[in-house]
């Protein structure tokens, strides 16, 4: 039976091919780091990440999966299309989440994705958004979460200031029926506090906590602007 999303801290842990991070269990352990620090869900990419971070922490904490890939036609790459979502079904994650922008999916609509998901599996469907009509969109869908991830990524808001707390507030006020998730470009207590002083009660940070190359560029940089 899939599991509900705690309120508080989940901690994205993922690692790209071409990332110093990636391949052995390097992510399951950092899984189990953000576990013991606090964290009550965690996010991950890939059905194998997914299921060795579920058997390093026991199965302790829900786990938001994706499954990123590129496809020509499209610049959708979060769990694109449905043969992606088969193989988080069939995953130890017990939310489903995928690109629920207006941008031009590979194969199937976001429609067709969470008809899919609901007719074949019982896991939680969340939407990762740029735009707050995109997370209208998303609740009419019946989306369970609508997370702000994409912000900052897409065509129309390349250049926004992460995070989009003006997005977050705009989601708080206007979406209802799905749970809100604040998520993207999260790197100070101040804008975590901003955050849950707006009544956000779910939030993802990753790359604050888990991207280690990018947080030592973060600081190295302040050596290069004194140069």
């Amino acid at each position: 039976m899939s599991r509900d999303l705690q309120k508080g801290l989940i901690v994205s842990c993922q690692a790209l091919k071409e990332e110093p991070l990636y391949g052995g269990d390097t992510i399951a352990k950092m899984a189990v780091a953000a576990k013991e620090g606090g964290a009550v869900g965690i996010r991950a990419n890939t059905v194998r990440d997914i299921n060795m971070i579920y058997k390093y922490i026991d199965g302790s904490l829900p786990i938001i999966g994706i499954i990123k890939k590129d496809y020509p036609n499209s610049k959708v790459y979060i769990t694109p299309t449905i043969k992606e979502v088969k193989r988080l079904i069939n995953s130890k994650c017990d939310v489903i989440a995928l690109d629920a922008t207006f941008q031009v999916h590979p194969n199937e609509t976001v429609e067709e994705i969470v008809k899919y998901i609901r007719e074949n599996s019982n896991k939680k469907i969340m939407a990762d958004i740029a735009t707050i009509a995109e997370a209208k969109r998303a609740e009419e869908l019946g989306f369970d979460y609508i997370s702000s991830t994409l912000s900052g990524y897409t065509d129309d808001t390349k250049g926004i200031e992460l995070p989009n707390i003006a997005l977050i507030e705009e989601m708080k006020k206007e979406i209802k029926n799905s749970i809100i998730v604040a998520e993207g470009g999260i790197k100070q207590k101040e804008d975590l506090e901003k955050i849950i002083n707006i009544g956000i009660e779910y939030v993802v940070i990753g790359g604050a906590i888990t991207r280690p190359k990018k947080i030592t560029e973060f600081y190295a940089g302040a050596f290069s602007s004194h140069e």
